[in-house]
């Protein structure tokens, strides 16, 4: 039997040359769930419009059926010689159910059956790339929450400018993944139109139902064109689009950990995990995958300009060149799969520098804006106020001071209107807690960010604070988590001492204390610092891990106890520090 579904006006055979360079099964054969699914709905609606009967549907859908789950098991093996998975599949099915099997392409072409097959299979591609994106933002946001009161350094031109938090710069993140997911969503929007019936471009002339089979597949709309329906990859080049918008920012976040991981920065350290040796510099600890990802972001780049390149130039309708629509396609899917996968917990395993970043800040007069804005409320135009301050800088660079460090004489000798309090203002702290304005550095204004970006991720389900809350009185008894439970960690497999399971310990205890911090930072929204850090202070953190671990290994609780009451600690000590000033 030939494996050619056009072989009836050719007199000889293709070249063996031609075949090979003509075939796609080697790539589009990761279509076949979408193929299968789409020919299924297909014979229903045959079936339903009298152009086969029910005994033949039943036959064929049956027939499909058991092809795929041959397919899901890695029984079936893809012949090399067959041009592409349209044929692939009708070839299978013609072996198993003979003659019935070559009505199932009735009222198609294999135009509009691959414009079906790619958009139902990037349909299925863009909900996990959404849920990949929507753990980033989680992660961005309870980083956040743990970074609020987390001074480092502003940049311009990579030239230090001002004081943030490390919370602001990754609320920062947080908002540029928010528009790419905006971007996937309209993405998905425009892809949603079910192109079946429009035929090799100008339809059909069988009385084919389609919105059946648009319904049957779970398509928003049906094409309006058949021209435009079979020759359309506008759903391609924009998801492109969108992955290497994505990809950019990931490069741009990636390119800032590289910097800080290095000895000059010192910001942060990759864990263990997520960093490479070098095999002939024993000290070495590589970023590599943060330079990979930002290495495969031009990977991506080089998708969408693929893609750019081969509809540029084509008239309507269907062209072979659009065969070339897929490789670029999926490698800019798995690229970008790949990516956000492992960004995820890079990011939530990195250890940040909090003490290294606040020394940073203290360097390169990040606090010379404030003190031109402390002018500013004295009653000083603020061109005026930014030339005294610009003087004041120049003096210290050449006194080897700091703003901070001169004497109130010294600083009076630039603006008589200088008195005490402009040390508060000029402080780290001081510099960052004025900035409360909405979008900005100030902790207040970032926890609304995040409050904000709770709400934004409860829409798609991913609820941080369910309503929860926390109470009790001053000597910590009776305290109590409302919503659901966090699950337990499962059994250790080799029990434990294996270094393994006291990393999934460690993992679990970091996001249990982290959940309790985001609901508190979440009940005290409202709240000066002083008093949230008044509540945090008799938060029984150790009694209420003891009591999630209650049927477990004292060994283990023990030390799940000792860890959270460290980053309790921890965290006691990073708000007394914010609010203590330096």
């Amino acid at each position: 039997m030939s494996s050619k579904m056009w072989g009836g006006r050719f007199q000889k055979p293709p070249h063996r040359l031609t075949e090979e360079f003509n075939a796609s099964l080697s790539f589009d054969r990761r279509l076949y769930r979408q193929d299968i699914k789409g020919s299924m709905a297909h014979a229903a609606m045959l079936a339903k419009q009298g152009l086969i009967t029910e005994e033949e549907k039943e036959l064929i859908i049956k027939a499909l059926q058991e092809i795929m789950s041959a397919l899901d098991r890695g029984e079936l093996q893809f012949d090399p010689g067959v041009e592409d998975i349209h044929t692939q599949v009708e070839l299978w099915l013609i072996e198993r159910i003979g003659t019935t099997g070559k009505k199932l392409h009735t009222g198609r072409s294999r135009n509009d059956q691959v414009a079906l097959d790619v958009r139902m299979y990037l349909k299925e591609e863009i909900g996990e790339i959404r849920e990949l994106l929507l753990d980033l933002e989680e992660t961005l946001v309870s980083l956040a929450e743990e970074h609020l009161y987390t001074i480092m350094p502003g940049y311009t031109h990579l030239q230090k400018g001002q004081p943030v938090t490390l919370a602001h710069h990754l609320m920062a993140y947080f908002e540029m993944f928010w528009r790419d997911l905006g971007r996937l969503e309209d993405c998905k929007k425009r892809l949603d139109f079910m192109p079946l019936g429009s035929g090799a471009l100008a339809g059909s002339g069988l009385d084919l139902d389609r919105e059946y089979v648009r319904e049957q597949l779970g398509f928003a709309e049906l094409t309006r064109n058949s021209l435009d329906a079979v020759s359309d990859r506008d759903f391609a080049l924009e998801f492109l689009s969108f992955a290497s918008i994505t990809m950019m920012h990931l490069s741009r976040f990636c390119e800032e950990l590289v910097l800080w991981s290095t000895d000059e920065f010192k910001f942060v350290e990759m864990d263990d995990a997520f960093a490479t040796g070098s095999s002939l510099m024993p000290q070495k600890k590589n970023p590599d995958v943060a330079e990979l990802i930002r290495g495969k972001t031009g990977r991506v780049y080089g998708d969408l300009m693929c893609l750019f390149t081969v509809m540029k130039g084509l008239p309507l309708a269907y062209n072979k060149d659009m065969q070339e629509d897929k490789e670029p396609l999926f490698d800019g899917i798995d690229t970008l799969k790949k990516c956000l996968a492992v960004f995820t917990p890079m990011l939530r395993t990195a250890k940040f520098n909090r003490q290294r970043m606040a020394e940073a800040t203290r360097g390169g007069f990040t606090n010379a804006t404030d003190m031109a804005d402390y002018l500013v409320v004295k009653g000083i135009p603020f061109r005026v106020a930014h030339e005294i301050a610009g003087r004041a800088v120049l003096y210290c660079i050449e006194k080897n001071k700091t703003l901070e460090s001169m004497g109130l004489e010294e600083l009076k000798q630039f603006s008589p209107e200088i008195e005490d309090d402009v040390y508060d203002r000029i402080s780290l702290n001081g510099c960052v807690a004025s900035r409360k304005v909405k979008g900005g550095t100030a902790p207040e204004a970032v926890r609304d960010a995040i409050l904000e970006a709770n709400k934004l991720l409860s829409e798609f389900g991913r609820v941080r604070v369910s309503g929860g809350s926390l109470s009790g009185d001053e000597e910590g008894e009776d305290w109590e988590q409302d919503g659901e439970e966090p699950l337990k960690p499962k059994e250790p497999e080799a029990g434990f001492s294996d270094e393994s399971w006291r990393y999934e310990i460690d993992e679990w205890v970091e996001g249990f204390f982290h959940s309790l911090v985001s609901m508190l930072n979440a009940f005290t929204a409202e709240q000066p610092p002083e008093e949230v850090l008044a509540t945090l202070e008799i938060v029984p953190f150790g009694q209420l891990v003891r009591e999630q671990l209650s049927d477990r290994e004292e060994e283990l609780i023990e030390y799940a106890v000792e860890k959270v009451n460290q980053l309790h600690q921890a965290e006691l000590e990073r708000l007394k520090a914010y609010l203590g000033g330096e």
